[in-house]
């Protein structure tokens, strides 16, 4: 009975589930089937940001600087737009660079190309391609080199050490005679008020007459005159000064109708043969003894431009010598608030270590020669290199004493 009970019992019971060896399956065919929707809807699989230093160049021309400036076209606004539409910045951080760690390694001002530039900052730099990617969406003015992995800490501007910099110098920059008006002679050429050459500089520039070469003092021009005779010109009423007006609406010509025709100035009509008719032979023009029909022998052949000699300045060893001890005074640890601005003297910022400066070579661009002038430094304030150089060419062409240097290093 007991058995039978049983029997009738389990037979009672409904029958158990059938059990599936492929029970997990459905889980798979979910986690299958959202793989090829995101595929399908073209969602970009997630990458992790990496801390990377990137290696670059740019040419400045047309750019107002490195650094980025609101409304102003600068490498660093180029580079950012490059880098998000290349994918290393997400769509939330784009224009907010702290969001990434956006940090450069040095800044150059208006203008100013550089041949080894690094910043640094968290990029996706998945999937590979990012160097061609971030080149095809720049100007070929700005060109990636490579990118290199580094630490989270790494800061490109806290940890570069040092930092070089090139400025070329046209050598006749160097020249104590070379012209202080260059630009105001140049805007004269191929035009009917073209002005004198100066025998001095040669090519370089060319005599602005009654404003350029004056730069003797009374006292020598005194001597000037005694030594040639001409002293009695003066109680006779020659004019010592020649009088020009330049007119002011035909880029800095002299005017035609100047109105001083009978005093030393420049027939515009006639051209050079006429300058300054009225002066004796040997008169002085702007206290320097010239004769001018030896002038005028000499700047025109037979109704053209003669070309005068070559200029005697040249950068020679004796100059290279003197130029390179004037920028070795730069050398060391100096305070140079005086070399830049809006840095007081107590400033501790205003301290610097320059690790070299020097000029020993040059190179000829489009037939003129320059000066390599090439200074390594720990860091630079803004406008020390230009200053620390204009310094040195004062110096060099007798506009400024050497001791000047030391005592704008003072506080």
């Amino acid at each position: 009975m007991e058995n039978s009970d049983t029997t009738l019992t389990s037979s009672s019971l409904p029958p158990p589930p059938p059990v599936s060896a492929e029970e997990p399956e459905p889980k798979k065919l979910k986690m299958s089937t959202t793989t090829s929707d995101d595929e399908e809807t073209g969602t970009k699989k997630r990458y992790k940001r990496r801390k990377v230093a990137i290696f670059f160049a740019y040419c400045g021309v047309g750019y107002q600087g490195m650094q980025k400036n609101p409304g102003a076209k600068t490498i660093e606004g180029d580079l950012e737009e490059a880098l998000y539409v290349s994918g290393a910045v997400p769509e939330q951080d784009r224009g907010v660079p702290k969001r990434y760690d956006w940090a450069r390694s040095a800044r150059t001002d208006k203008g100013v190309s550089a041949v080894g530039q690094v910043v640094s900052g968290r990029f996706y730099i998945d999937p590979p391609g990012l160097v061609d990617r971030l080149n095809s969406n720049l100007p070929s003015q700005i060109r990636i080199f490579g990118y290199k992995r580094v630490t989270a800490s790494f800061n490109a501007k806290k940890f570069c050490d040092r930092r070089r910099y090139v400025y070329l110098i046209p050598v006749f920059a160097l020249d104590p005679s070379c012209h202080r008006d260059r630009e105001t002679v140049m805007a004269s050429l191929g035009s009917g008020n073209e002005l004198v050459k100066c025998l001095e500089c040669s090519e370089r520039g060319r005599k602005v007459v009654g404003l350029v070469g004056n730069r003797k003092q009374n006292l020598e021009l005194e001597a000037v005159d005694v030594e040639a005779g001409i002293s009695s010109n003066r109680d006779s009423g020659v004019t010592e000064d020649v009088e020009v007006s330049l007119s002011k609406g035909d880029d800095n010509h002299l005017n035609e109708e100047s109105g001083n025709d009978n005093k030393g100035g420049m027939n515009c009509k006639t051209g050079l043969e006429t300058v300054i008719p009225v002066q004796e032979e040997g008169t002085p023009l702007n206290g320097e003894s010239v004769n001018n029909s030896d002038i005028l022998e000499e700047e025109k052949v037979n109704g053209e431009d003669k070309p005068t000699n070559g200029s005697r300045f040249c950068y020679g060893e004796k100059e290279r010598e003197r130029f390179n001890k004037i920028l070795k005074c730069f050398v060391g640890t100096h305070n140079f608030h005086n070399f830049t601005t809006r840095t007081k003297a107590e400033d501790p910022a205003a301290r610097r270590y320059i690790i070299s400066f020097n000029a020993n070579t040059t190179l000829v661009v489009e037939g003129v020669e320059f000066v390599k002038c090439e200074v390594v430094g720990q860091s630079f304030m803004l406008h020390q290199i230009r200053k620390m150089i204009g310094l040195a060419v004062a110096i060099m062409r007798n506009c400024a004493p050497e001791s000047l240097i030391d005592e704008a290093l003072q506080q």
